[in-house]
Protein backbone atom coordinates (compact mmCIF):
# COMPACT_ATOMS: atom_id res chain seq x y z
CA UNK A 1 0.00 0.00 0.00
CA UNK A 2 3.02 2.49 0.72
CA UNK A 3 4.66 1.55 -2.36
CA UNK A 4 1.22 2.57 -4.53
CA UNK A 5 0.89 5.59 -3.03
CA UNK A 6 4.67 6.93 -3.18
CA UNK A 7 4.40 5.58 -7.03
CA UNK A 8 1.65 7.87 -7.07
CA UNK A 9 3.21 10.40 -5.78
CA UNK A 10 6.08 10.22 -8.16
CA UNK A 11 4.13 10.02 -11.03
CA UNK A 12 1.94 13.18 -10.40
CA UNK A 13 5.07 15.01 -8.73
CA UNK A 14 6.32 16.78 -11.75
CA UNK A 15 2.85 18.45 -12.27
CA UNK A 16 3.08 19.74 -8.53
CA UNK A 17 6.47 20.84 -9.39
CA UNK A 18 5.06 22.71 -12.12
CA UNK A 19 1.98 24.42 -9.99
CA UNK A 20 4.33 25.40 -6.81
CA UNK A 21 6.77 27.04 -9.73
CA UNK A 22 3.81 28.69 -10.80
CA UNK A 23 2.57 30.29 -7.85
CA UNK A 24 5.69 31.25 -6.57
CA UNK A 25 7.42 32.44 -9.90
CA UNK A 26 4.08 34.47 -10.83
CA UNK A 27 3.34 35.61 -7.32
CA UNK A 28 7.08 37.43 -7.43
CA UNK A 29 5.37 40.34 -9.23
CA UNK A 30 2.70 41.11 -6.61
CA UNK A 31 5.52 40.81 -3.80
CA UNK A 32 7.42 43.57 -5.69
CA UNK A 33 4.51 45.73 -6.08
CA UNK A 34 4.18 45.56 -2.12
CA UNK A 35 7.80 46.18 -1.32
CA UNK A 36 7.22 49.48 -3.17
CA UNK A 37 4.77 50.55 -0.69
CA UNK A 38 7.30 51.79 1.31
CA UNK A 39 10.93 51.25 -0.71
CA UNK A 40 12.20 52.51 -3.53
CA UNK A 41 13.04 50.52 -6.84
CA UNK A 42 16.72 50.37 -6.16
CA UNK A 43 15.72 49.51 -2.35
CA UNK A 44 13.13 46.25 -3.47
CA UNK A 45 15.90 45.07 -5.58
CA UNK A 46 18.59 45.35 -3.57
CA UNK A 47 16.92 43.64 -0.30
CA UNK A 48 15.67 41.53 -2.67
CA UNK A 49 19.12 39.96 -3.84
CA UNK A 50 20.91 40.56 -0.21
CA UNK A 51 18.53 38.16 1.50
CA UNK A 52 18.76 35.64 -1.58
CA UNK A 53 22.06 35.98 -0.87
CA UNK A 54 21.83 34.81 2.77
CA UNK A 55 19.30 32.01 1.85
CA UNK A 56 21.81 30.38 -0.08
CA UNK A 57 24.87 31.24 1.67
CA UNK A 58 26.26 28.61 3.53
CA UNK A 59 26.33 26.43 0.30
CA UNK A 60 28.37 29.17 -1.62
CA UNK A 61 30.76 29.51 1.25
CA UNK A 62 31.02 25.55 0.97
CA UNK A 63 32.18 25.35 -2.43
CA UNK A 64 33.99 28.78 -3.52
CA UNK A 65 37.43 27.64 -1.96
CA UNK A 66 37.12 24.80 -4.96
CA UNK A 67 36.48 27.91 -7.67
CA UNK A 68 39.50 29.56 -9.67
CA UNK A 69 39.56 33.54 -10.07
CA UNK A 70 39.11 33.39 -13.56
CA UNK A 71 35.46 31.32 -13.23
CA UNK A 72 34.67 33.56 -10.48
CA UNK A 73 35.22 36.64 -12.82
CA UNK A 74 32.90 34.89 -14.83
CA UNK A 75 30.40 34.02 -12.19
CA UNK A 76 30.00 37.62 -11.48
CA UNK A 77 29.06 39.09 -14.37
CA UNK A 78 26.43 36.29 -14.45
CA UNK A 79 25.34 37.48 -11.16
CA UNK A 80 24.93 41.22 -12.72
CA UNK A 81 23.73 40.19 -15.74
CA UNK A 82 21.53 38.04 -14.32
CA UNK A 83 20.22 38.39 -11.37
CA UNK A 84 20.84 41.71 -9.48
CA UNK A 85 20.60 44.38 -12.50
CA UNK A 86 17.29 43.01 -13.44
CA UNK A 87 15.58 43.06 -10.04
CA UNK A 88 16.56 46.55 -10.11
CA UNK A 89 15.00 46.90 -13.36
CA UNK A 90 12.18 44.82 -12.51
CA UNK A 91 11.04 46.90 -9.23
CA UNK A 92 11.73 50.30 -11.69
CA UNK A 93 9.05 48.82 -14.01
CA UNK A 94 6.20 48.05 -11.47
CA UNK A 95 6.37 51.86 -10.45
CA UNK A 96 4.86 52.63 -13.64
CA UNK A 97 2.96 49.72 -15.01
CA UNK A 98 0.88 47.11 -13.35
CA UNK A 99 2.10 43.48 -11.80
CA UNK A 100 0.23 41.44 -13.50
CA UNK A 101 1.57 43.64 -16.86
CA UNK A 102 5.06 43.08 -15.60
CA UNK A 103 4.34 39.00 -15.29
CA UNK A 104 3.52 38.79 -19.19
CA UNK A 105 6.15 41.02 -20.54
CA UNK A 106 8.86 38.64 -18.09
CA UNK A 107 7.60 36.11 -20.75
CA UNK A 108 10.05 37.45 -23.15
CA UNK A 109 12.88 35.79 -21.89
CA UNK A 110 12.90 33.01 -23.84
CA UNK A 111 12.84 35.16 -26.88
CA UNK A 112 15.57 37.27 -25.99
CA UNK A 113 17.57 33.87 -25.00
CA UNK A 114 17.22 32.68 -28.93
CA UNK A 115 17.69 35.81 -30.43
CA UNK A 116 20.93 36.49 -28.46
CA UNK A 117 22.15 33.21 -29.09
CA UNK A 118 21.72 33.28 -32.96
CA UNK A 119 23.23 36.77 -32.87
CA UNK A 120 26.03 36.35 -30.46
CA UNK A 121 26.34 32.92 -30.03
CA UNK A 122 26.10 31.98 -33.28
CA UNK A 123 23.41 29.30 -32.45
CA UNK A 124 21.39 27.85 -35.05
CA UNK A 125 17.40 29.83 -35.57
CA UNK A 126 14.97 28.50 -37.90
CA UNK A 127 12.50 30.23 -40.04
CA UNK A 128 9.50 29.39 -37.94
CA UNK A 129 11.21 30.53 -34.55
CA UNK A 130 11.67 33.96 -36.16
CA UNK A 131 7.89 33.89 -36.73
CA UNK A 132 7.52 33.12 -33.01
CA UNK A 133 10.00 35.76 -32.01
CA UNK A 134 7.58 38.09 -34.35
CA UNK A 135 4.58 37.39 -32.77
CA UNK A 136 5.80 37.47 -29.06
CA UNK A 137 7.07 40.83 -29.84
CA UNK A 138 4.04 42.50 -31.51
CA UNK A 139 2.28 41.39 -28.55
CA UNK A 140 4.98 43.17 -26.39
CA UNK A 141 4.36 46.52 -28.41
CA UNK A 142 0.70 46.18 -28.22
CA UNK A 143 1.20 45.94 -24.67
CA UNK A 144 3.47 48.77 -23.80
CA UNK A 145 0.65 51.12 -25.61
CA UNK A 146 -2.22 49.93 -23.31
CA UNK A 147 -3.88 52.91 -21.50
CA UNK A 148 -5.34 52.94 -18.37
CA UNK A 149 -8.83 52.78 -20.31
CA UNK A 150 -8.19 49.50 -22.24
CA UNK A 151 -7.26 51.67 -25.37
CA UNK A 152 -4.20 52.11 -27.41
CA UNK A 153 -2.33 55.35 -26.26
CA UNK A 154 0.91 56.42 -25.57
CA UNK A 155 4.33 54.02 -25.53
CA UNK A 156 4.58 53.60 -22.00
CA UNK A 157 7.74 53.92 -21.09
CA UNK A 158 8.11 51.22 -17.72
CA UNK A 159 8.06 49.03 -19.87
CA UNK A 160 11.15 49.09 -21.36
CA UNK A 161 12.67 48.58 -17.89
CA UNK A 162 10.98 45.04 -18.41
CA UNK A 163 12.33 44.14 -22.06
CA UNK A 164 15.77 45.53 -20.60
CA UNK A 165 15.88 42.93 -17.72
CA UNK A 166 14.43 40.07 -20.19
CA UNK A 167 17.38 40.88 -22.65
CA UNK A 168 19.71 40.56 -19.91
CA UNK A 169 18.41 36.92 -18.87
CA UNK A 170 18.64 35.91 -22.37
CA UNK A 171 22.49 37.12 -22.23
CA UNK A 172 22.70 35.53 -19.01
CA UNK A 173 21.23 32.35 -20.11
CA UNK A 174 23.52 31.89 -23.39
CA UNK A 175 26.39 33.38 -21.41
CA UNK A 176 26.20 30.55 -18.82
CA UNK A 177 25.50 27.78 -21.39
CA UNK A 178 28.78 28.66 -22.80
CA UNK A 179 31.12 29.33 -19.85
CA UNK A 180 29.76 27.84 -16.83
CA UNK A 181 27.29 24.99 -17.92
CA UNK A 182 30.12 22.58 -16.10
CA UNK A 183 28.46 23.96 -12.67
CA UNK A 184 25.46 21.97 -11.14
CA UNK A 185 22.96 24.95 -11.28
CA UNK A 186 22.45 25.71 -7.28
CA UNK A 187 26.35 25.87 -6.44
CA UNK A 188 26.38 28.22 -9.33
CA UNK A 189 22.94 30.37 -8.39
CA UNK A 190 24.25 30.57 -4.87
CA UNK A 191 28.00 30.89 -5.74
CA UNK A 192 26.77 34.07 -8.29
CA UNK A 193 24.44 35.50 -5.49
CA UNK A 194 27.87 35.43 -3.14
CA UNK A 195 29.27 37.62 -5.38
CA UNK A 196 26.21 40.79 -6.19
CA UNK A 197 25.55 40.58 -2.13
CA UNK A 198 28.20 42.81 -1.37
CA UNK A 199 27.22 45.24 -4.36
CA UNK A 200 23.14 45.28 -2.86
CA UNK A 201 23.87 45.42 0.50
CA UNK A 202 26.08 48.71 -0.44
CA UNK A 203 23.01 49.86 -2.51
CA UNK A 204 20.58 49.34 0.17
CA UNK A 205 22.73 51.24 3.19
CA UNK A 206 23.64 54.01 0.61
CA UNK A 207 20.09 55.14 0.89
CA UNK A 208 17.35 55.60 3.55
CA UNK A 209 16.17 52.22 4.01
CA UNK A 210 16.59 52.00 7.54
CA UNK A 211 14.77 55.47 7.98
CA UNK A 212 11.89 54.18 6.22
CA UNK A 213 11.75 51.04 7.65
CA UNK A 214 11.90 53.24 10.79
CA UNK A 215 9.54 55.74 9.69
CA UNK A 216 6.90 54.39 7.31
CA UNK A 217 3.74 52.26 8.36
CA UNK A 218 3.85 48.74 7.08
CA UNK A 219 7.12 49.00 6.01
CA UNK A 220 8.18 46.07 8.26
CA UNK A 221 5.60 44.08 6.32
CA UNK A 222 6.97 45.39 2.85
CA UNK A 223 10.00 44.55 3.98
CA UNK A 224 8.89 40.58 4.62
CA UNK A 225 7.56 40.32 1.54
CA UNK A 226 10.37 41.25 0.04
CA UNK A 227 11.88 38.16 2.03
CA UNK A 228 9.47 36.59 0.34
CA UNK A 229 10.51 37.34 -2.88
CA UNK A 230 14.36 36.73 -2.11
CA UNK A 231 14.46 33.68 0.19
CA UNK A 232 11.20 31.24 -1.22
CA UNK A 233 11.42 32.96 -5.13
CA UNK A 234 14.97 32.65 -5.62
CA UNK A 235 16.19 29.72 -3.22
CA UNK A 236 13.24 27.48 -2.88
CA UNK A 237 11.92 28.06 -6.44
CA UNK A 238 15.44 27.10 -7.33
CA UNK A 239 15.65 23.88 -5.66
CA UNK A 240 12.30 22.92 -7.03
CA UNK A 241 13.29 23.63 -10.78
CA UNK A 242 16.14 21.29 -10.09
CA UNK A 243 14.40 18.77 -9.15
CA UNK A 244 11.98 19.02 -11.75
CA UNK A 245 14.78 19.53 -14.66
CA UNK A 246 16.37 16.09 -12.71
CA UNK A 247 12.96 13.93 -12.98
CA UNK A 248 11.68 15.29 -16.46
CA UNK A 249 13.33 17.11 -19.72
CA UNK A 250 13.91 21.15 -20.22
CA UNK A 251 11.35 21.66 -22.64
CA UNK A 252 8.52 19.88 -20.09
CA UNK A 253 10.01 22.21 -17.63
CA UNK A 254 9.43 25.19 -19.66
CA UNK A 255 5.89 24.81 -19.26
CA UNK A 256 5.93 26.69 -16.61
CA UNK A 257 6.85 29.72 -18.92
CA UNK A 258 3.39 29.79 -19.75
CA UNK A 259 1.81 29.93 -16.52
CA UNK A 260 3.50 32.07 -14.75
CA UNK A 261 1.98 35.10 -16.60
CA UNK A 262 -1.17 33.22 -15.79
CA UNK A 263 -0.68 33.66 -12.11
CA UNK A 264 0.83 37.08 -12.23
CA UNK A 265 -2.43 38.60 -13.87
CA UNK A 266 -4.65 36.70 -10.97
CA UNK A 267 -2.62 38.54 -8.34
CA UNK A 268 -2.87 41.68 -10.37
CA UNK A 269 -6.56 41.62 -10.85
CA UNK A 270 -6.80 40.09 -6.40
CA UNK A 271 -4.96 43.37 -5.70
CA UNK A 272 -7.31 45.67 -7.72
CA UNK A 273 -5.12 46.02 -10.99
CA UNK A 274 -7.42 46.31 -14.40
CA UNK A 275 -6.97 43.78 -17.13
CA UNK A 276 -8.71 44.65 -20.56
CA UNK A 277 -9.07 42.40 -23.74
CA UNK A 278 -6.13 44.44 -25.59
CA UNK A 279 -4.11 42.94 -22.32
CA UNK A 280 -5.11 39.27 -23.36
CA UNK A 281 -5.15 39.38 -26.65
CA UNK A 282 -1.31 40.51 -26.11
CA UNK A 283 -0.57 38.01 -23.41
CA UNK A 284 -1.70 35.48 -26.09
CA UNK A 285 0.76 36.37 -28.85
CA UNK A 286 3.47 36.50 -26.68
CA UNK A 287 2.80 32.96 -25.28
CA UNK A 288 1.86 31.81 -28.83
CA UNK A 289 5.58 33.44 -29.77
CA UNK A 290 6.82 31.82 -27.35
CA UNK A 291 5.23 28.11 -28.27
CA UNK A 292 6.59 28.36 -31.18
CA UNK A 293 9.87 28.86 -30.59
CA UNK A 294 10.18 26.33 -27.49
CA UNK A 295 8.57 23.50 -29.91
CA UNK A 296 11.27 24.41 -32.80
CA UNK A 297 14.47 23.96 -30.74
Amino acid sequence: MTNSFAGKTEKFLPAILIALLSIIWGSSFILIKKGLDSFNAVQVGSLRIVFACLALLPLALKHIRHVSLKKLGLISFSGFAGTLIPAILFSLAEEGIGSGLTGILNSLTPLFTLIVGALLFRYEMKLVQLLGIILGFAGCAGLSFVNNQGALGNFNHFALYVIIATFLYGINGNFIKKYLSDFPPHILASLALLSIGPAALILLLSGDFFHRLATIEGAWMSAFYVFLLGAAGTALAMALFNKLLYMTTPVFASIVTYTIPIVAVLWGILDGESFFTLHLAGMGLIILGVLIVNKNR
